[in-house]
């Protein structure tokens, strides 16, 4: 199991794989707070790899397979300097990072704080800390409390998730013996949501000049607002924008074909 080891106790597991195409880029994927490289690799990384595109997916500390030391308190701030320490060390290939919801926030501090990157891409990412998404923050911290992830679905995924898959997997969410263990409070998962809620978003874009994509869900009823990514959008000196009418927050699990065409296309804009 490939890991970058920082010292005896804390690592990140890593999966990369170069392009096999001359001048292609290599996609450095960013998990949200709650995900794990396997979000990436069900359809998303086959597909590039195919098309010759390079590929780094890894998990935070805290997630699957990536171990951190007792106490240790998994801030924006360590994620930001793990992704930066990742990227020193294996050196992918003009690197365009992607990062869905907060991963996008990471992946824009990452390049900010000086990480050499060819692309950007910022999926569901642009929003304002606004009352509504800090109580949707505070409620997804007190839901996994009380009932752990599964209620935590069972309550919000009809907010985040597009509809078709909703009506595809609503019965598989509602059994008559629901099992609402609350998350552990010693747990990654725990630690990163507990940071999660404390993170800031008022970074400056206007500084991220280089290319960036952006790719919005529009069936996102809790985390997309059309004016703030509207005025947030306006402010990146050099990006395009995609919006999906059929998708919500998980645009990778949601509409992986059509999101990996979007990365297919971008990825061709920025080869040599």
């Amino acid at each position: 199991m490939p890991t970058l080891k920082i010292d005896d106790q804390n690592g990140l597991y890593y999966e990369h794989t170069p392009p096999s195409r001359d001048g292609a880029v290599t996609f450095v994927f960013v998990n949200p707070i709650t995900g794990d490289v396997g979000l990436w690799n069900a359809s998303v990384v086959p597909a590039l790899q195919a098309a010759g595109y390079g590929t780094l997916v890894y998990n935070a500390r805290g997630q699957a397979n990536s171990p951190y030391a007792p106490g240790t308190e998994l801030t924006a701030d360590l994620i930001v300097g793990d992704l930066q320490r990742l990227m020193a060390e294996l050196e992918p290939a003009r690197p365009v990072v992607a990062g869905l919801s907060i991963g996008g926030l990471y992946a824009a501090r990452a390049f900010l704080a000086g990480t050499r990157m060819t692309g950007l891409v910022l999926i569901n990412t642009l929003r304002r800390l606004t009352p509504r998404v800090a109580w949707m923050n505070d409620a997804t911290k007190r839901v996994m409390e009380v009932g752990g992830p599964n209620l935590m679905k069972d309550l919000f995924f009809h907010l985040i998730l597009n509809e078709d898959w909703q009506a595809a997997h609503r019965a598989e969410h509602f059994s008559a013996s629901p099992d609402y263990t609350p998350l552990p409070k010693d747990s990654g998962a725990y630690n990163l949501i507990t940071w999660m809620c404390e993170t800031g978003w008022d970074i400056p874009w206007h500084d991220l000049n280089l290319p960036t994509l952006v790719i919005s869900g529009l069936q996102d009823r809790v985390f997309f607002d059309a004016a703030n990514v509207d005025e947030l959008f306006a402010s990146l000196p050099n990006a395009t924008r995609i919006e999906m009418p059929d998708a919500g927050h998980m645009i990778p699990m949601e509409r992986p074909e059509a999101f990996t065409g979007a990365l297919e296309e971008f990825g061709r804009s920025l080869e040599r």
